[in-house]
């Protein structure tokens, strides 16, 4: 327990059978539960978890300390949601270990999505999420705690991007690709001072994690972006917390072309559907109003445009076109508003650090 709070950790695993023995045994003694989700690996991941998990479980000491943490055992675990049912081939217990199997690959997405559901079962305070590649230092798994047990964050999450020294050890194409989706992420989710928003070193509380549909949650890489408009939803504070970028002999499964164009995708869909949700124009949110406008407004462009594609020679098509110009201007002064009007409503809402 962490200042007596019960706390989990999520470790997605995805062929990564050179690091993820490590993670397992760096992880805080404090920790109650260590979830590593194998995602169905082609390699020898699930022997190194299962060695691991082994080696760290004849630690006498942490057990004893663990003795008392409030948490069932494993064995009254339930898997109640059939969608889990469905993903999870089989899980074990070695110590304070649980190794849960995919019976498909389903993405990191995935994997933390499954870890969840097992820490909302397992009635744990707090869950964090550290990657198996080696990159995250568990060590520093308190700094990521301490603002949620002193009630000034119910999510933080790392960050390396708002120090220039930290920054600067990223590789310049990941962090080109990773300011693009900052910006983006700022916009959809509302979090408009929020920094690396793709680092998976998180934290949460799980009474919030409650409220934001874990069940839904987006499955491929863009999963974090997406769980910050969930958080907005729900009326959490978040933190970063900065970190160096450690980058060794690990290879990465994204594919960064796909990744930032489904994860733009996303966030748009995500951003219009936080606007509806936290701006209803049926009750007559001026926002939410403001947006529809600009939504009417662009697609009445569009409709103006429709002659001018389709009927050359026409005399009337200067008129649509310059009426389709207007449209367009006037749905992106909208969109303008819209955003700024988001931003002053979130000044004084979610907090940073």
């Amino acid at each position: 327990m962490y200042e007596s709070h019960p706390v989990g950790v999520i470790i997605p695993a995805y062929n990564e059978a050179d690091f993820v023995g490590d993670v397992i045994r760096d992880i805080p003694e404090y920790v109650d539960r260590v979830y590593v989700v194998e995602d169905c690996s082609d390699d020898e991941t699930p022997e190194a978890i299962r060695t691991a998990a082994e080696a760290e479980a004849t630690d006498a000491s942490s057990d004893a300390d663990r003795r008392d943490n409030g948490l069932p055992s494993i064995s009254e675990l339930h898997l109640e949601s059939d969608e889990l049912a469905e993903n999870v081939d089989e899980f074990y217990a070695i110590g304070r270990t649980v190794a849960i199997h995919h019976e498909e690959n389903l993405g990191a997405g995935g994997a933390i999505k499954t870890g969840y559901q097992f820490a909302l079962e397992d009635d744990t305070a707090i869950v964090a999420t550290i990657d198996a590649d080696g990159q995250m230092d568990p060590t520093q798994l308190s700094r990521f705690l301490d603002p949620i047990v002193a009630g000034e964050a119910d999510y933080t999450k790392g960050d390396r991007l708002s120090n220039d020294e930290h920054s600067r050890e990223m590789p310049q194409f990941r962090l080109f690709g990773n300011s693009i989706l900052t910006l983006l992420t700022r916009v959809a989710s509302g979090y408009w001072e929020v920094t690396d928003p793709q680092n998976g070193y998180t934290a949460v509380r799980t009474d919030v994690l409650e409220r934001v549909s874990v069940e839904e949650m987006y499955e491929y890489y863009g999963y974090l972006n997406d769980l910050l408009v969930r958080l907005n939803i729900a009326g959490a504070d978040i933190a970063d917390v900065p970190l160096p970028a450690v980058y060794d002999e690990e290879d990465s499964h994204i594919q960064y072309e796909e990744y930032i164009v489904n994860v733009s995708q996303m966030l748009l869909r995500n951003f219009l559907w936080r606007l509806r949700v936290k701006y209803p124009p049926a009750k007559g949110h001026p926002i939410g109003l403001l947006a529809a406008f600009a939504g009417a407004t662009a697609t009445a462009g569009t409709v103006q445009l429709l002659p001018f594609s389709t009927r050359l020679g026409d005399a009337d098509e200067p008129r649509g076109m310059v009426g389709a110009v207007v449209m367009y201007i006037v749905a992106a002064v909208s969109v303008l508003l819209v955003l700024a009007f988001d931003r002053a409503v979130h000044t004084d809402g979610p907090s940073y650090q």
